[in-house]
């Protein structure tokens, strides 16, 4: 396997970086119960114009679901502007457009409905848009028409289109979205048949390398006796030092990724993310043509900078760039989405099979830590920065692109609304090392897939990543941090388990089953 430098470096700070993104980005604006989208569909001189969103009231009426039963209602611009007093027009039924302030939006739909106006929308005066909720002391509200509130750029077009003299109507409903979006269905499948891939990748290899490792030791026993050898080339064993120091460094690039986040660091990320793009589809299409090319795959030529490399590995590498270049260029299309799904699961593979943990006891530091740091960031950094640094980070704001590329994400099918359904490489690769590292025990300890760990942590894992979904669902639309779900379920049950079975020391300290070297010979 072909990995330079410079490379392995890129593939390293990916597998530092990979937790600024988590489950679910755009998951504020799902629940019902906490804020309803509004499609709000214009016609300008009764002919279709724009189709914008805002966000419904959690008082009034509730705003028609289907498209068919929505009725199309000319709009007037408000005298006063803001709507918090009496106006000096009535209204026969028509939909009000007033601006932001001055008096509460309670205050705005009374006065509205005492006009006569059907419904009011409302100009925020940001580009992002904001809950429209009644006070504590607001107990006794009679309010029957619809509220909805539109972003500054929205409103203020619908605003001079009005005031331009031109007829404008608009046409409110809000769909609502299917229970299960089969997009989070095939995104389960893809996060653990990508941790399947990969585990049974690491075991195969460390099998091999067992193998070989055997052999030597029988050839030439003596030699091996005096002579220290590490197991795999090629393959980074984590150490507790540098898993606590993940928390640490993730936690910077983290910050810093919040402060600098820009369209033009985006750029950077992208590239980097190319990079390791292109060495993870490299090692992967290589392992896999080697079966057939074996001849190619084992003659080796000198290239300057990278040494000796495989003619197999030249021959893949101009199609790997390629393909990430093209992705890169038109990463912005509707369908741009398998491309990053596809250098995504490379490198996530890629990295499983050189980055290994050793034995429990590192593991479990490990995903304590990641456990912890997804949920400061998601969660308690609202304290100091009054807004959760990674769903900022994880959302691209103040970016102009549509979130940051180091997550797999696929387009929601049947959702009204469109967007996607993401998950970090994080919350795959993090437990996807103690999966690997349990299928690699189980098959030098030659255990039975029901007797071993890696079913049942593929089980718990699956699990945890289903509840994670469900949180997402029922949790008032808030963003939910999976490792938070994933960590308890994978860790607590590979503990539970080697506990049960008296395997825990063992598991803890060495890390792999007591082998007899074949060169000591047994005392009769």
């Amino acid at each position: 396997m072909w990995i330079s430098r410079g490379t392995l470096n890129a593939i390293e700070i990916f597998f530092v970086e990979k937790h600024v993104t988590y489950l679910a980005w755009q998951a504020w604006l799902r629940a019902d119960n906490f804020i309803a989208k509004v499609k709000v569909q214009t016609w300008i001189n009764n002919i279709e114009d724009d189709e914008f969103v805002g966000v419904g009231a959690r008082f009034g009426t509730t705003i028609e679901a289907k498209e068919k039963y929505a009725n199309r209602t000319r709009v007037f611009l408000s005298d006063p502007a803001d709507c918090c007093t009496t106006l000096k027009k009535k209204l026969a039924g028509d939909i009000l457009l007033v601006h932001r302030g001055h008096c509460k939006f309670t205050t705005k739909a009374k006065v509205a409905e005492a006009a006569g106006a059907s419904a009011i929308l409302i100009i925020n005066n940001r580009k992002e848009l904001y809950k429209m909720v009644c006070d504590p002391n607001e107990t006794d509200l009679n309010i029957s028409i619809s509220a909805v509130m539109l972003p500054q750029d929205a409103g203020a077009s619908l605003d001079s289109s009005v005031k331009s003299g031109a007829s404008v109507a608009v046409q409110l409903y809000s769909p609502d979205r299917p229970l299960v979006d089969t997009a989070e269905v095939f995104l389960w499948l893809m996060a653990v048949g990508t941790i399947l891939c990969a585990s049974y990748w690491s075991a195969w290899s460390a099998r091999e390398a067992s193998i070989e490792y055997e052999k030597l030791i029988k050839d030439a026993p003596d030699e091996m006796l005096n002579t220290e050898t590490t197991g795999t080339s090629g393959v980074v064993d984590i150490n507790t030092v540098s898993a606590v120091s993940f928390v640490v460094i993730a936690s910077c690039f983290l910050i810093l990724l919040y402060k600098l986040m820009s369209h033009w660091f985006v750029e950077l990320l992208v590239v980097l993310f190319c990079i390791g793009g292109v060495e993870g589809l490299q090692t992967c299409l290589v392992a896999l043509l080697s079966r057939w090319f074996k001849r190619t795959g084992e003659s080796f030529i000198k290239v300057p900078f990278f040494g000796a490399v495989s003619y197999l590995t030249l021959a893949v590498s101009p199609f790997c760039i390629a393909f990430a270049v093209v992705w890169a260029v038109y990463r912005s299309i509707s369908f741009a989405w398998i491309g990053q799904d596809i250098l995504g699961i490379a490198l996530i593979i890629t990295v499983l099979q050189i980055v290994r943990v050793p034995n429990l006891k590192v593991g479990t530091v490990l995903l304590s830590c990641a456990f912890l740091y997804d949920i400061f960031w998601v969660f308690v950094s609202k304290r100091w920065f009054h807004e959760s640094v990674m769903i900022v980070v994880a959302r691209g704001d103040r970016t102009g692109e549509d979130g940051v590329p180091m997550l797999l994400k696929i387009p929601r099918m049947f959702d009204p609304w469109g967007g996607f359904s993401i998950i970090g490489f994080g919350d795959i690769l993090l437990p996807g090392l103690l999966i690997a590292f349990s299928l690699r025990y189980d098959w030098a300890a030659k255990k039975n897939l029901r007797a071993g760990y890696f079913l049942w942590s593929m089980v718990a894992y699956g699990s945890g990543l289903l509840i994670t979904y469900v949180a997402l669902n029922l949790m008032d639309g808030h963003g939910q941090p999976a490792l938070l779900y994933i960590v308890p379920f994978t860790l607590g049950t590979f503990l539970t388990l080697g506990r049960k079975r008296g395997e825990l020391k063992h598991l803890w300290i060495k890390g792999e089953p007591e082998r007899i070297c074949p060169h000591i010979q047994p005392v009769q």
